[in-house]
């Protein structure tokens, strides 16, 4: 007698994001998610960024301005993800419309 447990499974928070929408900078969704960690610590991860700006500096960026750690993970399925600590999900919103590196249509945020 076999049973399978269904409630088990680990949540993949990438799941509803499909590699076509990555690419062409402008006219992709860049997805802002929160991950809870253990408890009250959280991350914030953006994806989507378009390959033509640099990563690693807008990571530098982020840190300075929102006084928070931050790094870019290579991600197996979706490519380069940057995380950040805390809830930093309107910030960075609000960071990449006034840098014109995204429009906020272009801004999906998820979590909670």
């Amino acid at each position: 007698m076999s049973s399978s447990i269904e409630n088990l499974k680990t949540f993949d928070p990438f799941a509803d994001a499909s590699k076509s929408e990555e690419g062409s900078g402008q006219d992709s969704l860049i997805h802002i998610r929160i991950q809870q960690r253990n408890g009250r610590k959280t991350l914030t991860t953006v994806q989507g960024i378009s390959e033509d700006y640099d990563l690693k500096k807008i990571v530098k960026a982020f840190k300075k301005e929102f006084a928070c750690n931050g790094t870019v993970v290579e991600h197996p399925e979706y490519g380069e993800v940057i995380q950040l600590q805390g809830d930093q999900r309107n910030k960075v919103c609000d960071l990449l419309v006034n840098w014109k590196l995204a429009t906020a249509g272009n801004l999906k945020v998820h979590g909670f």
